[in-house]
């Protein structure tokens, strides 16, 4: 139909063929929270920001969970430093775990060299998203974060129509052209209805080591006027540090500590747990 906004949820047409069904958790799984992480463009840090904040809530006593959605680009496992592959007992497959006791699943696992590409076309990259979903055994978790892919492809509206989200994070930059694609993740969001819990803005500013300047480097941020616009809550505004950078090629992003992350992380609990 013309106007379907691909939000099955409550519809009322009847016999619809692209209607969805939500998928449910492997049956000794429980999770409590699910939250996608999106950005609509990549090279904005999503997965950076996915990493802090299981780190954060994890150091909060939360368990947590990452299901790394992007299937072709995955590089959770790399900024947690996982190098084991997923195992499997023949009926589900298992998480692998990172220093600090974050579950992680992502297609690096699956793969015998992990630089290899994976080549499919998108129908069969939204079923191993749910796959990892309905499939793996998280156990209990507090919080189960996924990593989404670049965009509002095929994967993200396999996960929304498939998964119950019960909030998206939104990532973003200071520039003006991220702020023109990010707005089409967030319409997407506001279309099928679900909840945009905030927005973390990344690489802010860079602040003198000496002084405590922050410097602009991109120049006026424009996430004031994506806020303004969309009504939506400043999560957090990140600063591009070196520290950060050389942690996360090191895989030793659960050694980083970022105030501002934690108090995105009291936020997310806050309008999740109230």
């Amino acid at each position: 139909m013309a106007d379907c906004n691909h939000n099955c949820d409550g519809c009322s047409v009847e016999n619809c063929s692209s209607r969805i069904e939500k998928i449910t958790s492997e049956v000794n799984t429980t999770i409590k929270h699910c939250i996608g992480i999106i950005s609509g463009k990549g090279g904005v840090g999503k997965s950076l920001v996915t990493s802090l904040l299981a780190n954060s809530l994890n150091n909060l006593k939360k368990n947590v969970g990452i299901l790394d959605a992007d299937i072709t680009g995955p590089s959770i496992t790399k900024t947690l430093g996982i190098k084991d592959k997923a195992f499997s007992d023949g009926h589900v497959l298992y998480p692998s775990y990172s220093k600090n006791h974050i579950g992680v699943m992502s297609a690096n696992m699956l793969l015998e060299n992990e630089e290899d590409p994976i080549i499919w076309r998108g129908v069969l990259l939204g079923n191993l998203v749910k796959q990892f979903y309905s499939e793996v055994r998280w156990g209990v978790l507090d919080y189960l974060l996924i990593d989404m892919p670049p965009g509002t492809g095929d994967i993200a509206l396999t996960t929304f129509q498939s998964i119950k989200i019960d909030g998206i994070i939104v990532v973003t930059t200071p520039q003006s052209l991220v702020k023109s694609i990010v707005n089409k993740a967030i319409k997407m969001a506001n279309e099928m209805n679900i909840p945009i819990l905030g927005v973390i803005e990344n690489m802010a500013y860079v602040e003198c080591k000496k002084c405590h300047e922050k410097n602009y480097i991109f120049g006026k941020s424009h996430t004031e006027d994506i806020l303004k616009e969309f009504n939506l809550d400043l999560l957090a505004s990140l600063p591009l540090k070196e520290e950060i950078c050389e942690k996360v090629d090191q895989g030793l992003t659960e050694d980083l500590k970022i105030e501002e992350i934690d108090e995105a992380s009291k936020k997310i609990i806050n309008k999740l747990e109230k």
